[in-house]
């Protein structure tokens, strides 16, 4: 019997506007694609990497594309060779796996072979006026680490107003491809002084090569830098960790596969989302548990969230039920 593909478009509002370098949000749009034999459903849900272009429509387009070969019965490692990395391959790749997971009666962890543990996650402060982003780490002093965007305003003006906010928590920031080189040298006392212990993605994807001789005092991270781990080899010696999104490497089989790899070349990982609901957040947890730093607060952000959500407490979030997904 061939498999039924159902893509289910869903938007979720956002608890307050949130604020990057490049955007503001008022809420997530993300593509929800299930795929049932008749008996056993396996979900998956995607935002897509939108400052690649891509949009739920152009998502949902791609599926669509490859639907025959879907219903056939596709395997995740064909899957791999008919989609490219990108929001289609994930909502596809993530319903496969929970798909697997109910027709063998396994979870995830027994098809790993591996035994889950809670994980911290950040809060992300977005980027705001400093006395608004006092407030909102102040509400949030309870999580052990938060995450700051900058780019826009002076950081040293608006981390200075988080520390008062949240004075006992880590912090890591995020410039979302903002700074250059010459910001880098501007800040880092500053940053060091306030406690900063990480810096994702701070260059232009495109002037990533200008860190090759720069020593930077502070842990660099490639967010927007690093998709897939055909990336690794060109990120050797400029950042020092990655940052895996199941969006970027098209789901969870190309997420495990860039972990391990770069894992074995010495990068230290962290796991990230493009919001969405405890359902995208899902895959993300099992990356999660090899990560130095965990961001999966996408549901925080929001003002709903799915069925069988993921319990968060003060950022610990503990392993999901199999309700949930796979």
């Amino acid at each position: 019997m061939p498999y039924e593909i159902k893509l289910e478009p869903k938007t979720w509002l956002l608890r307050k506007p949130f604020r990057i370098s490049r955007a503001e949000q008022t809420h997530a749009e993300t593509l929800l694609c299930h795929i049932s034999d008749g008996t056993h459903t396996g979900s998956g849900e995607a935002a897509g990497v939108t400052y690649k272009g891509e949009t739920i429509a152009s998502i949902k387009e791609q599926i669509e594309a490859v639907v025959p070969q879907i219903a056939d019965g596709i395997s995740r490692d064909e899957l791999q060779q008919i989609l490219g990395p990108g929001g289609a391959r994930n909502a596809v790749d993530c319903a496969l796996w929970d798909l697997e997971a109910k027709q063998s009666g396994r979870t995830v962890w027994q098809m790993l072979d591996w035994q889950p543990h809670a994980v911290t996650t950040v809060y992300t402060v977005g980027i705001d006026t400093a006395e608004n982003m006092q407030k909102d780490a102040a509400a949030h002093a309870d999580f052990p680490i938060l995450k700051v965007k900058v780019g826009i305003g002076d950081p040293l003006e608006q981390l200075s107003a988080i520390r008062k906010g949240s004075p006992d928590a880590a912090i890591v920031i995020d410039a979302n491809q903002a700074w250059t080189v010459d910001d880098l040298d501007n800040y880092a006392a500053g940053l060091k002084a306030l406690k900063v212990e990480m810096i994702e993605q701070p260059l232009d994807v495109s002037i990533d090569e200008s860190l090759r001789e720069y020593e930077s005092p502070i842990p660099l991270c490639a967010d927007e830098s690093c998709d897939t781990r055909a990336d690794l080899d060109r990120l050797a010696g400029l950042y020092q960790i990655i940052n895996i999104k199941l969006d970027k490497t098209g789901g969870l089989t190309e997420a495990l596969a860039l972990a391990l790899q770069a894992e074995s070349m010495g990068f230290d990982l962290m796991v990230g989302n493009m919001l969405g609901s405890s359902l995208a957040m899902a895959p993300a947890f099992v990356i999660a548990q090899r990560c130095r730093y965990v961001d999966i607060d996408g549901p925080l952000l929001q003002a709903e969230d799915c069925a069988h959500a993921l319990k968060y407490e003060s950022g610990q979030v503990e392993p999901f039920s199999p309700g949930l997904w796979a």
